[in-house]
Order: C-alpha cells, then sequence, then structure tokens
C-alpha cells in the first residue's frame, strides 16, 4: 500500500515507515501533520481525484536542517568579472506514520 503526497512544490511517494527529506516546513520538530493525498493505491484498488482525497497520511517531524553546501562560481573571460556565491538548502526530515482509507 502507498500514496503519492504533494509538499514543497514535488511529489513524493510514501509508504508507512518512510523517512524522507523535503522543502522546509512551518512545524515543529516533534509533531505531527497531515499531507494531501494525489493517489492511493493497494492490491486492490486504486484512488485518484475526489476519492483520493479521502485518504489521510499523516507524518511526524523529526528534524530541520540544511543541506550540502554548493559553491556557486560565475566568471566572463577577459572582463575581470568574477563572482563565488554558497547555498545550503534548509529541509525538513518526515517520517510517514499512518496512512488509512477514509469512508468511500
Amino acid at each position: 500500500m502507498y500514496a503519492i503526497v504533494k509538499t514543497g512544490g514535488k511529489q513524493y511517494k510514501a509508504t508507512k515507515d518512510l523517512i524522507f527529506s523535503t522543502e522546509l516546513l512551518k512545524a515543529e520538530v516533534g509533531s505531527t501533520i497531515e499531507l494531501p493525498v494525489l493517489l492511493y493505491a493497494d492490491d486492490k484498488t486504486v484512488l485518484t481525484g475526489k476519492k483520493a482525497e479521502k485518504v489521510t497520511v499523516t507524518a511526524k517531524v523529526l528534524e530541520h536542517g540544511k543541506g550540502a553546501k554548493l559553491t556557486i562560481f560565475t566568471y566572463k573571460a577577459k572582463k575581470n568579472v568574477r563572482k563565488k556565491q554558497g547555498h545550503r538548502q534548509p529541509y525538513t526530515k518526515l517520517k510517514i506514520e499512518n496512512i488509512t482509507v477514509g469512508k468511500e
């Protein structure tokens, strides 16, 4: 059984006990959040659209952090133009706790 959930502008295939990182969310560490479901599938059924909205996926916020540092260096040859810039993408680590299907 799995569900396709949308968070942080991206879609993730969520199964029970899956731990993954997503864009930074405004949630406390240790709190539980509910993710919007786009598709649900198990051995017998596939739910999409309005029927998939009856499925609830709950996830626990494990931590917030920053990713690995990226170094961006741009220059223009023969113009003495150089620019060095760094970036660390903030993220939220989530653990899928439960996938439940409501009444249809």
